[in-house]
């Protein structure tokens, strides 16, 4: 081999080997598996060439403040969970069917339903909603641990939604403590714990989006909260930065309960102190136990302000309840309450709450506008029994009869109740026809008959009634006047 080769061989080794070693800097081993392809596998397929990263974008250190928080808010959860406890009802109801003969039998039906509850005592009583262990037969609770025990009620405050239970057997409980819900905050960063669904324990985070909300005519003010609450989370904690319960999960906001049955952003949970209260009633006396002034309220309105000549702030007065404190101190209907020991009124709800807060026996003041002059009444609060009027429901078959409709559920799956009758000399008649389609009551969609029947007659019995409705495939509005007028007139 002459001279001129060799060196020209030579040139070319070295430029394979600087090749190969600048090819591995850059493409290390992988490199030479993508230069030398693997074989295809026998169905034809080759595999494809990658690369997993092994470094994140950021390092802890990089976001020091969310990296702290990660791990307070993991901090917060061990710390309160394990007093949390996922609770499982069973029952059986009795169904009634005709056979092909017509002659009536009974089937019993097993029920079953879940919630959540949280641990508030050493000795083992928890507290969860009155709706989740309602008519149940069987109540079973399972610890974060895993550990199941029966529980027995000891009551329940239908009006506040709490049951207290206590778990049979067992000695080793972890209680959480009540916060005190007066310092809550709008803004504040606020935890729910609970059972959504049966899925087992969960832990969603929000913030409290509003105080002092009501979703019922006898509930008394309400936390509203952002934090995800769905079916199974009732009776679970809403606790704050501390883990302390300044709520306890109740209801959650369904505008359309047939197209979304779940979680729309909006939550309810009771007060702490709410819930506190009602507690230790129960565990000192057996009952709860809260204020009575002995009047049936409602809200004032544009059509009872017209007709008071009335423009201020302040709960009307529809009825006295006989024998009541309100009764002695000569309170009527009609009259206006302006003020509750101090307190401007501006709700129905707000001085339904103030009164069930009031302690037994307490003199308190009350600020009355009656026909232009205003005065200052001293009452005597009362203990609240279930027959006073102010904690008992009006009768919905005699007061619904009183409104004079006969409504039905159309299986056209819209929402709505079809008028198919209308009595004469009722509120109802020269208002609404038959065909008319009621779709709101008061703001609130209607999608259950039942239901609209107990909303309308809460509502008749206190005040003016807005429906919206559809008529000839045209929406309009009406309103119901009340079934009694405090003012005496009709």
């Amino acid at each position: 081999m002459n001279r001129g080769l060799r060196s020209l061989l030579a040139l070319f080794g070295v430029f394979i080997g600087t090749f190969l070693v600048v090819f591995l800097i850059r493409n290390g081993p992988d490199g030479i598996r993508r230069l030398f392809r693997e074989t295809p596998t026998p169905d034809g397929y080759r595999p494809e060439a990658y690369t997993l990263p092994d470094k994140a974008p950021l390092e802890l250190d990089d976001v020091e403040l969310l990296s702290r928080l990660n791990e307070e808010y993991a901090k917060l959860t061990d710390a309160v969970v394990r007093s949390v406890v996922s609770i499982d009802t069973s029952s059986v109801r009795a169904e009634r069917l005709l056979d092909g003969f017509g002659r009536q039998f009974v089937r019993p039906v097993p029920t079953q339903g879940q919630g959540s509850g949280v641990i508030v005592t050493r000795e083992g009583h928890v507290v969860t909603n009155h709706h989740v262990i309602k008519d149940q037969q069987k109540i079973m609770v399972t610890l974060h641990d895993g550990r199941s025990y029966k529980a027995n009620l000891i009551n329940s405050d239908p009006l506040l939604d709490i049951a207290v239970l206590k778990i049979d057997g067992g000695d080793s409980f972890e209680p959480l403590k009540f916060g005190d819900s007066s310092e809550v905050r709008r803004g504040q960063i606020v935890f729910a714990i609970g059972n959504p669904f049966g899925l087992g324990e969960t832990i969603t985070q929000g913030i409290i989006s509003a105080r002092e909300r009501s979703v019922s005519d006898t509930q008394r003010d309400l936390f509203q909260t952002d934090a995800a609450i769905n079916p199974g989370n009732s009776g679970g904690p809403l606790v704050n930065l501390r883990g302390e319960i300044v709520g306890i999960n109740s209801a959650i906001y369904r505008p359309d309960q047939r197209v979304n049955s779940g979680f729309q952003g909006v939550g309810f949970s009771i007060p702490s102190n709410d819930v506190r209260e009602a507690l230790e009633a129960i565990l000192q006396r057996g009952q709860p136990i809260r204020g009575y002034l002995g009047v049936r309220m409602q809200d004032l309105d544009d059509y009872w302000r017209e007709r008071l000549s009335y423009e201020d702030e302040g709960a009307l007065v529809a009825s006295v309840g006989e024998g009541s404190p309100a009764e002695a101190a000569g309170l009527k209907g009609g009259d206006i309450i302006r003020s509750f020991n101090g307190q401007p009124i501006s709700s129905r709800a707000a001085l339904f709450t103030l009164v069930q807060r009031a302690k037994v026996g307490e003199e308190i003041e009350l600020e009355i506008w009656r026909e232009g002059d205003v005065s200052t009444v001293p009452v005597t609060i009362a203990e609240a029994r279930p027959e006073n009027p102010e904690v008992s429901a009006p009768d919905v078959e005699e007061t619904f009869g009183r409104v004079g409709l006969t409504l039905e559920q159309p299986d056209d799956g819209q929402p709505g109740l079809v008028v198919r009758r209308i009595e004469a000399d009722t509120i109802s008649a020269g208002r609404l026809i038959v065909g008319d389609r009621i779709m709101v009551i008061n703001g609130q969609m209607v999608t259950d008959l039942a239901e609209f029947r107990r909303q309308l007659a809460a509502s008749v019995v206190a005040q003016a009634t807005t429906l919206q409705i559809i008529r000839g495939g045209v929406a309009g509005r009406l309103t119901l006047p009340p079934l009694d007028d405090p003012s005496g007139n009709r």
